[in-house]
């Protein structure tokens, strides 16, 4: 269906309706729920571009073009589901004809979730001044709020959020480690090797729930420290690898993706299976998809940033060794990775072989991560995307 469509636009010449611009909004959303090997939806992409951007220059009425920028910024199976339910609020709102009562309650939604959000950020910023009091954390930065959105951004329907919580304190703690991190602590992180124990232990506290993957917790410390400490070494013996394919190899493990996944679904799915848990240790092609989106997206945008310090050797520095290329050159086969990336993932997506919320999560993660790495590094220079964290936790919807 959509390839006949598409055809009677790629052969249409002159000016375009409304309708069909929303037609080509909606055939260029489809074709990035797309596999490898699709050419179809391939070429559905590059054409709808290009036509979508030519489309910008022209008169538009404001809200179809706030449609186009949006579409051409993020295709809609890449959005984090609560900031794109935030902004159809007010789409919706404005349009001629509309449904007052879904209206308001997608608005008594949307206000009910907030107040739990900021309950939640309220537990959690007292867990973290009590940790902040015991360890020296100035070395640090303090993201609170920022690593609760990166969380709810995955899980983030009422009923989970105890596993936000959760999720939220075992994330910072591992944050917390930072690069200073070495086998030996010296003596003044070792209360920051204590905190993240502690927390470690706290949420074994599952076990009480009758949640019998608890143990799972400490093997993913212990897994992240050991590539924390792998990126360690490259820095200091100023190590650049040979190829892209040998940084992540290490370098995804570290970016904290697999961890979210798995804690998020273990915590938050009390049936998971066993099977499910070793699956994901297995680094399947979903969770590494999501890696990679988070960990090469995060060096495009950062690489500059970075290098002006000492820093470890990003992927962007290896595709430069690897091709002889520039920054620029480098970002832009980094990209292409990452597009592959996305549809590995969609392919484990569609297989269906994982029980649903488990593989509707991890996709989650990787909309998440897109989000916070799309221009910029939202996480470390996150004033970029303070409208969103407003309108996420002060600004309630007006009834």
């Amino acid at each position: 269906m959509y390839a006949d469509v598409f055809e009677k636009f790629r052969d249409k010449q002159g000016n375009i309706s409304s309708d069909d611009v929303s037609c080509l909004l909606m055939l260029y959303d489809a074709a990035h729920v797309r596999t490898h090997g699709e050419e179809i939806l391939d070429d559905m992409i590059t054409f709808n571009k290009s036509r979508l951007q030519s489309l910008t220059m022209k008169n538009l009425e404001p809200e179809l073009a706030e449609e186009v920028r949006c579409t051409l910024e993020t295709p809609r199976f890449r959005r984090v589901e609560r900031v794109e339910a935030r902004r159809y609020i007010s789409v919706y709102e404005k349009k001629a004809v509309h449904d007052g009562t879904i209206l308001e309650f997608a608005k008594l939604d949307y206000n009910i979730l907030q107040a739990i959000y900021c309950d939640e950020l309220k537990e959690l910023t007292i867990w973290w001044k009590d940790l902040h009091s015991k360890t020296d954390l100035s070395f640090a930065r303090d993201r609170m709020v920022e690593i609760h959105f990166w969380i709810l951004g995955t899980i983030y329907e009422p009923y989970y959020s105890y596993s936000r919580i959760v999720v939220t304190k075992f994330n910072t703690a591992i944050e917390r480690w930072d690069e200073q991190t070495t086998e030996e602590f010296p003596a003044h992180l070792k209360p920051l090797l204590i905190g993240i124990l502690d927390t470690t232990n706290k949420i074994e506290e599952l076990k009480l729930e009758k949640n019998r993957h608890a143990e799972v917790v400490k093997k993913l410390v212990i897994c992240t420290a050991k590539f924390y400490h792998a990126e360690v070494n490259w820095h200091d013996e100023h190590y650049v690898p040979a190829t892209v394919d040998e940084h992540l190899e290490k370098s995804l493990r570290s970016s904290v993706c697999m961890q979210i996944i798995i804690i998020g679904v273990l915590i938050s799915l009390r049936d998971c299976r066993e099977d499910d848990v070793n699956w994901a240790f297995t680094f399947p092609k979903l969770i590494r998809g999501v890696s990679v989106v988070g960990r090469v997206g995060n060096d495009i945008v950062s690489h500059e940033r970075e290098q002006a310090s000492e820093h470890v050797v990003s992927t962007v520095q290896t595709c430069m060794k690897q091709y002889g290329i520039t920054a620029e050159q480098a970002n832009e086969k980094l990209r292409v990775i990452i597009e592959e990336a996305w549809m590995d993932i969609v392919q484990d997506y569609l297989d269906q072989k994982r029980p649903r919320e488990f593989l509707e999560k991890s996709v989650d993660v990787a909309r998440t991560m897109d989000f916070f790495y799309k221009c910029d590094d939202a996480y470390t220079l996150p004033l970029s995307i303070k409208d969103t964290i407003t309108l996420m936790y002060v600004n309630p919807c007006e009834l």
